[in-house]
């Protein structure tokens, strides 16, 4: 007999042996670091801060780098924490907006002074972000990827003008092609090391180009290690190291972009890295991803450092070498936390020479502005509604990027708004988004197949049915009598003449519509060519991966359906479904009435239309119907 003790220990669940735990946990911590460290050398360096300050922020985030893991891939109680093998790490879209933030409350004088605000807003976001969760996605609907695309565009274009600073501003009396010489340099090893190395090591190659330009200078004697010398062994940061924190509400709200943004990326890893590790992601696991973020970002405040997310070189680690434990994620964790309390590794790390890190730092955020642009072509940009938000976002920012001066010639309050770039580009992207997606009657495009509400409504009886055709199965006398109520003033009329269509038949035609349907054994136990042959979708549900036990509960509870109703199970899905979530449904509806079940079955089927109308409608504004849609499982 099986017992609780033969239960399988899941992959991410399982501990390695020790050795292994710390072998394994130090490569995610090699893999990880450059990225790490990158972002507190970038803002200390645009912030002009000294070398004790580049160090103890070093130290911080590298402390609080670990915390946040821990956070993450162990838990906190029921609610934060997905526990999954994520690395979490400074997001580099918060470095932009960081950067902008300091400058602008010191009017360009950076310092330690500029601090104290930054973390203020770094607190609020947080916040933000930890209470958000449950209205995740109506907020997100304002987010589309046309908007998302262009602020990352924006900020890694605008950051590009602190890598070539770098690139020539190495040392006084240093000449300018010696810099040239190193910064180039890495930035070829960093192609090389890209272009010819694979798996694990293709993930260090921002690291490998780092050592070795470092390493070269220090033999040319470019370089020196004196930091070091001057730092303590052990130290640690205090909350509020920096001071009291000051709350701007223009830096509050530009980092609550980020966080908005962040939120959208950790979406996408928690859903990649569960089906990297063979766990099926839902709703309540994304929200504790989230929450996790939230928290991190709220201790990065506190403590020094900045807003987190989860990393993305780290799952695809955890694809490359197979590993899916979570606790390989928890010992790296701990490397970081000791890494955070030596100074003298934070100074080691302060010691790379600026053309060094310029071109590192060039690297990176052009590939902040690749990913905006990759995300931009996930919008429909043959629509110029789409064209006119990133042309017209682009060009503002970067005419304030490079001359910042006609800010200047603004109200006070505006000039608030539109300091930088970043900020002009940011804000200009999700008006033009409001007013061309959100703004007004929105109905009057294509509805379906490249049509106009216009064109449907002149459509004839044929030519309605087939345009409308994948909303149902087979039987196609629900589009007929739809036709039949023509004109529709609106797509929303459009689609209630289907559902009235639908649930006003006569019952003789209302049974042969429920058994066009087949029930959820067959649906979902068969393969996505199979399910194709007896459905016009398989739903949103992703099962592939159904159990034994699984599958012989859905077969039964179907099998228990017919007996008891005598027509197949239908039921609409979507991506937050489970097999639980299935069977509790069915269970619940055996207890209907003949009437009443059949009433419920109508309605699912009327669910399952709209689902499809949906998609018809992604022709007609692909931006609100196809992100909507994506998180339609988080509302």
């Amino acid at each position: 007999m099986t017992t609780a003790t033969d239960t399988p220990v899941h992959p991410v669940d399982r501990v390695p042996a020790p050795p292994k735990l710390a072998a394994l946990g130090l490569q995610h911590v090699l893999a990880f670091y450059a990225g790490a460290v990158i972002v507190p050398l970038l803002i200390a360096s645009s912030l002009k801060l000294d070398t004790a300050t580049t160090v103890h922020l070093i130290n911080a985030d590298l402390l609080t780098c670990g915390l946040a893991t821990i956070i993450q891939s162990v838990g906190i109680g029921r609610h934060v924490g997905v526990r999954l093998p994520i690395v979490q790490g400074v997001t580099t879209t918060a470095v932009a907006p960081i950067i902008a933030v300091g400058l602008g409350a010191t009017d360009g004088a950076g310092g330690t002074a500029a601090l104290p605000t930054i973390y203020g807003a770094v607190i609020v976001a947080g916040v933000f972000t930890f209470l958000v969760t449950p209205v995740f996605a109506r907020l997100l609907k304002y987010f589309p990827p046309v908007v998302t695309g262009t602020v990352l565009l924006v900020m890694g274009t605008s950051l590009l003008a602190v890598s070539t600073n770098d690139f020539v501003n190495y040392a006084e009396g240093t000449p300018a092609g010696r810099d040239l010489a190193y910064a180039f340099g890495t930035l070829l090893i960093i192609v090389l090391a890209q272009r010819f190395l694979r798996g694990f090591l293709g993930t260090l190659s921002i690291l490998i180009g780092l050592v070795t330009g470092t390493v070269v200078a220090l033999v040319l004697g470019d370089a020196n290690l004196d930091a070091v010398g001057d730092a303590g062994v052990f130290g640690i940061t205090t909350p509020f190291y920096f001071g009291v924190p000051r709350f701007d509400l223009m830096a509050c709200l530009a980092l609550i972009i980020v966080m908005i943004i962040t939120m959208v990326e950790t979406t996408g890893d928690v859903f990649a890295t569960g089906e990297i590790v063979g766990r099926r992601t839902r709703r309540e696991d994304v929200a504790r991803a989230i929450r996790a973020d939230g928290i991190s970002t709220t201790l990065g405040g506190v403590l020094n450092s900045f807003p987190y997310t989860c990393f993305a070189q780290n799952v695809g680690l955890v694809r490359i070498t197979g590993v899916k434990s979570r606790w390989v994620a928890a010992a790296a964790a701990g490397f970081m936390i000791v890494l955070g309390l030596l100074p003298k590794a934070g100074a080691v790390v302060a010691s790379i020479p600026a053309p060094v890190l310029g071109a590192a730092s060039l690297m990176l955020f052009a590939n902040v502005a690749w990913v905006g642009m990759q995300t931009i072509g996930k919008a429909d940009m043959s629509d110029n509604r789409n064209s006119v938000i990133v042309t017209t976002a682009l060009g503002l920012a970067m005419l304030i990027t490079f001359r910042p001066d006609v800010a200047e010639v603004l109200p006070t309050w505006a000039q608030t708004f539109f300091s930088s770039g970043m900020s002009t580009g940011a804000i200009t992207a999700i008006l033009l988004n409001l007013l061309f997606f959100h703004v007004g009657n929105q109905s009057g495009g294509e509805v379906a197949r490249g049509h106009s509400l216009a064109e449907v409504n002149e459509f004839s009886r044929e030519e309605f049915v087939e345009a409308f055709k994948p909303l149902f199965n087979n039987r196609v006398w629900p589009l007929e009598v739809t036709w039949e109520s023509r004109p529709f003033e609106s797509v929303d009329t459009l689609r209630e003449a289907v559902q009235v269509a639908v649930l006003s038949a006569d019952p003789a035609r209302r049974e042969e519509l429920i058994h066009d349907y087949p029930d959820m054994a067959e649906l979902l136990l068969v393969d996505d060519d199979e399910a194709a042959q007896i459905s016009r979708d398989r739903g949103s549900l992703a099962l592939g991966d159904i159990d034994d036990v699984d599958a012989e509960r859905l077969r039964r509870i179907s099998a228990e359906y017919r007996e008891r109703f005598h027509m197949p199970f239908v039921a609409f899905l979507d991506t937050t479904d489970s097999v639980d979530d299935v069977v509790r449904d069915g269970v619940r509806r055996l207890a209907n009435s003949d009437e009443q079940e059949h009433r419920v079955a109508l309605s699912q089927i009327v669910e399952i239309a709209g689902d499809r109308f949906d998609m018809l409608l992604a022709d007609a504004n692909p931006v609100r119907s196809s992100w909507e849609r994506k998180f339609t499982e988080l509302d």
